[in-house]
């Protein structure tokens, strides 16, 4: 996984671009694999560990509506927490993290190794369903890193058109466009 880091926070210290982290079920491990590099605090802001509904709710603002009807692991969840994230860090990347780590607190529903990973690059926001199989706690939260990670990547290293785009909009249905591709592409990996 340390390349994978090193080359997302190389990235990020070549654009001068900032990143913050808000996670529930991976308890600061992505917080702590981008902090590990040597110069991340170059490009790490912050990271949050908004474990508890309550804290989702005070420190991120995510509404208590969205909670009781969706649920704290859940799309409309992790976009609140990402959302909110940019707001509060006024970071150009924003990402969260939710999800059900196991062994308990699943159902058929949603079962433990339900994880969403939101993504906010400038004003574009994606969320990535991830249902890691249920091989323990520590797995998934090792999986859900890996992903995030992953996609991070993706998202910075593309060329970096997609960051110049994102953070750069120079025409709207062009950026939609691009976006609806590589969503397609990113559905792939």
């Amino acid at each position: 996984m340390t390349n994978i880091n090193k080359k997302i926070v190389s990235l990020l210290k070549r654009k001068k671009i900032k990143i913050a982290i808000a996670e529930s079920c991976t308890g600061g491990m992505l917080s702590s694999a981008i902090t590990s590099i040597s110069g991340s605090s170059k490009v790490f802001i912050m990271g949050l560990v908004t474990y508890s509904n309550q804290v989702k709710s005070s420190i991120l603002k995510v509404s208590q509506k969205i909670i009781k009807k969706h649920g704290a692991v859940s799309v409309q969840c992790c976009l609140a927490m990402v959302n909110n994230l940019y707001k509060i860090s006024k970071s150009e990347v924003c990402v969260s993290i939710t999800g059900i780590a196991g062994p308990t607190g699943g159902s058929k529903l949603k079962p433990v190794g339900l994880v969403y990973i939101g993504i906010r690059i400038g004003k574009k926001v994606f969320v990535n369903k991830c249902n890691f199989k249920n091989n323990g706690r520590v797995f998934i939260q090792k999986q859900t890193v890996k992903k995030s990670l992953n996609l991070l990547l993706k998202f910075i290293k593309q060329g970096n058109w997609i960051l110049d785009l994102l953070l750069h909009p120079k025409d709207e249905l062009q950026n939609y466009l691009i976006i609806k591709k590589y969503k397609r592409r990113l559905n792939k990996a």
